[in-house]
């Protein structure tokens, strides 16, 4: 079983997210008693493989914020056997005295950290609220923290980046990894999500997004340098060190059931998905009246092969055979030839693994591929 908890403040808003998030600090001592009082009535007695501290900006929650949570996981849920706990943090926040309280903790053995980019001028396009430089600082000091496992977010595609800034990101990555800290990167291509900041500065003409072809450098770029550095992909946006692979996400890609806390948060049994209400007032007043306030949905067996051809095919894993249901093996094994013959995918004797153009082309290979009646 994994366990999510959603933080979803943040010091405001950055112009590409589509996640559910909220600017300030209103509220936040009462949201933390209402996540605390969810992770008691949602208790299980299954244990506790991963457990994930997302948002949202987690770090900006106090010392005794956090503490609150952490215990209360302690009290209510097996942990005697997890094998990964993560916080997503933001640079600015990382100072020396606050990684020292985490690591204090003796709870958070790995840490996200939001970095996006290591160019001011990107920083400032994505509204971020921290700098270059403390961007460096921050993995630094999670070194000198005794933190051994970083990883580190970056977005590729960003308006008006050239291939010498892309560059000059990763160079400043592997200026870092003698740190010996780093052990994975989240490379993400730049979304537009609909109702951000960032579509309406796009439909305004006052930002241009680069052409495919640049992009596709860029992913070439990262490539060469995640092959010089060690780094393996094992899925279209993530890479490792070996044996460093994000346990927690591996395990929604494949279809893994677990429980989400929080206002947004989403949880998943193995047959049907539910979702919190995105707002933190209904969701702390309803939580206050022992109240869980969500919805759900139960997924028929076509709507659960689609979503594992969805996230299968993000993974170098890929589709695996025995895990498709009789019903649809015999139009897969036909619909998915011609992908074999133009070299995106790969048949073995138990799996259809994607290539390294199959991997960039993932989300629309599985569109076609899904059952639509």
């Amino acid at each position: 079983m994994m366990l999510y908890i959603h933080i979803p403040y943040c010091h405001h808003k950055c112009t590409y997210c589509g996640f559910y998030s909220v600017a300030g600090r209103h509220n936040r001592d009462e949201y933390v008693d209402a996540l605390c009082r969810e992770l008691e009535i949602r208790r299980v007695a299954e244990p506790l493989q991963t457990v994930y501290i997302g948002g949202g900006t987690p770090s900006l929650l106090s010392a005794d914020q956090l503490r609150r949570i952490v215990r209360t996981i302690r009290d209510n849920y097996d942990v005697s056997s997890v094998e990964e706990v993560t916080i997503e943090a933001n640079p600015e926040d990382l100072t020396e005295a606050y990684l020292v309280m985490l690591a204090d903790l003796h709870f958070f053995a790995r840490l996200s950290i939001g970095i996006q980019s290591f160019d001011d001028a990107e920083l400032r396009i994505l509204n971020r609220v921290h700098n270059s430089k403390q961007a460096v600082d921050a993995v630094c000091s999670a070194a000198r923290a005794g933190f051994g496992n970083v990883s580190v977010d970056l977005i590729m595609g960003l308006p008006s980046q050239t291939e010498r800034q892309w560059l000059s990101n990763l160079d400043t990555l592997s200026s870092l990894l003698d740190l010996n800290v780093v052990k994975h990167l989240s490379c993400y291509e730049l979304t537009v999500e609909p109702g951000s900041i960032l579509e309406r500065q796009l439909k305004m003409g006052r930002l241009s997004l680069p052409d495919e072809a640049v992009v596709e450098k860029e992913y070439g770029i990262l490539y060469e340098w995640c092959e010089r550095n060690g780094f393996e992909q094992y899925e279209v946006s993530n890479f490792s060190l070996p044996g460093f692979r994000s346990r927690h996400n591996s395990r929604y890609w494949n279809r893994t059931p677990y429980i989400g806390v929080g206002a947004a948060a989403h949880s998943f049994d193995g047959k049907r998905r539910m979702w919190n209400v995105a707002d933190v007032a209904e969701y702390v007043a309803k939580i206050a009246k022992g109240v869980l306030p969500y919805d759900e949905e139960t997924l028929t067996e076509r709507d659960a092969y689609n979503e594992y051809l969805m996230t299968s095919l993000r993974t170098v894993d890929g589709i695996e055979k025995e895990r498709v249901p009789e019903s649809f093996k015999e139009q897969l094994s036909k619909s998915i030839v011609p992908y074999v013959e133009y070299g995106l995918l790969v048949e073995t004797a138990t799996a259809y693994r994607p290539t390294r153009r199959g991997l960039m082309q993932a989300d629309g290979i599985a569109a076609d591929l899904f059952i639509r009646r």
